[in-house]
């Protein structure tokens, strides 16, 4: 049988195919497919991060897996109990990361190769002990924070010939002036609800390190005796007896959204990132007459923060940490998250950005971002406990009981701390 022979060009251009076929072959096949587990807004941020993260690692393809805040959180818990279905990556909200810490199922970013320590003086001080347990471990990096901040009506505190130094010298002043404002402005309320303040009070005068609820050697701190829920029970229940507060609830109730749109609010509590909310839909009626301070009496807290953590069951662990150091220690990438939503950047560095010194325009130009970082920078570290938001659950009771009057302020604290107690056991 007679063979035909190919030219030689032909060879040489099927052999450049072949070569060409496999390298395209291989390279589909090393690359590694990411998945992050999120919430709204943060599946924002790093959208917008993907384009940049894409240019430095071709070979990592990241897949967005957002899901609304609680059902993140919980599909998160059942992730890491049963040990399946979590993703490479997970944002973790401030409010659940002691939980996850101390729970298991997240890899101590402390430790080589992610080395995650050499990061803290980076970041604000009270970031890094939120996501460590008490013997050292590290489960997940901060990258946003939400220092407090007081946002208050300028043509209200007009009106009633209020200054603003009134309203925060003191919580006794920031009541003595609270019902000058609704006096002089008929149908408008200090606060949405007066368990804010409550809520602002217990978080703030603890030493460094001190727990909210517990000490270092699991013991109740909620007591009838604490000068700190004394206080936090007392100034609330002046509001509400002053008939200051609006009654709305938690933040985005229903009855706070409607509070905030009618333009009846003379002032509100929160974190940095409430005049992103303010400006898009919540108060965009009132753009200009918001302005930014201090919260009362020199208080700083933090209302919130994320962090990125990698559950142990990932497989891809290596580039999910960098993904990670990506989007908290690269200070261009934290800037666009700012600027993406609000979401105020844990990263020092940033917080150097010449945004900083520009006027918000919703709060007619005010530098208000020079306020939020003073706060940021002094607000303090606190121990976290993976029991406090039980304890939590059991005080927010006890003050409603207080504000709605069936229980005196000493023996609901009384109760609070019996009944925690109770369930540390």
């Amino acid at each position: 049988m007679k063979k035909s022979l190919l030219p030689l060009s032909r060879i040489s251009l099927a052999l450049a195919l072949m070569v060409t076929a496999t390298a395209s072959f291989s390279g589909a096949q090393t690359k590694t497919v990411l998945t992050v587990g999120v919430f709204p807004d943060l599946d924002s941020v790093v959208k917008a991060a993907l384009p940049g993260f894409n240019k430095k690692f071709p070979n990592i393809e990241v897949k967005i897996n957002s899901l609304a805040y609680a059902d993140h959180h919980t599909a998160l818990t059942t992730a890491l109990a049963t040990g399946s279905g979590a993703n490479d990556v997970e944002v973790i909200d401030f409010g659940y990361v002691a939980k996850f810490a101390e729970g298991g199922g997240l890899v101590d970013i402390s430790k080589a190769p992610y080395n995650a320590a050499q990061y803290r003086s980076q970041f604000v001080a009270y970031t890094y002990p939120q996501a460590m347990t008490d013997d050292g471990r590290m489960v997940a990096m901060p990258t946003d924070i939400g220092p407090g901040s007081m946002f208050y009506r300028t043509d209200f505190l007009k009106k009633a010939g209020v200054q603003a130094a009134d309203l925060n010298r003191s919580w006794d002043s920031y009541i003595s002036a609270g019902k000058k404002i609704v006096a002089a402005n008929p149908g408008t309320f200090l606060i949405p609800d007066a368990s804010e303040v409550a809520t602002i009070i217990i978080r703030t005068g603890l030493a460094s390190g001190e727990g909210l609820y517990f000490d270092k050697g699991n013991k109740v701190l909620v007591s009838p005796t604490s000068p700190r829920f004394m206080q936090a029970f007392t100034v609330a229940k002046a509001i509400r007896d002053a008939k200051l507060d609006a009654r709305a609830g938690g933040a985005f109730s229903g009855d706070w959204t409607t509070a905030f749109q009618k333009g009846n609010l003379a002032s509100e509590v929160s974190g940095a990132w409430l005049v992103g909310h303010m400006q898009n839909w919540l108060a965009k009626d009132f753009a200009g007459k918001w302005a930014s301070q201090q919260l009362p009496g020199k208080s700083y807290t933090s209302y919130g923060g994320s962090f990125y953590g990698i559950p142990s069951q990932s497989r891809n662990k290596d580039a999910a940490w960098s993904l990670i150091q990506y989007l908290t220690t690269d200070p261009a990438q934290q800037i666009l998250a700012f600027k993406t939503t609000g979401a105020f950047p844990a990263l020092k560095a940033a917080q150097s950005a010449p945004l900083f010194n520009e006027g918000v325009p919703y709060l007619a130009d005010q530098k208000a971002r020079l306020v939020w970082r003073t706060a940021a920078n002094n607000i303090r570290p606190i121990d976290v406990n993976k029991l406090d938001s039980v304890a939590e659950q059991i005080v927010n009771d006890s003050l409603s009981a207080v504000l709605d009057g069936s229980k005196t302020i000493t023996q609901a604290l009384t109760d609070a701390q019996a009944l925690i107690a109770r369930r540390v056991r």
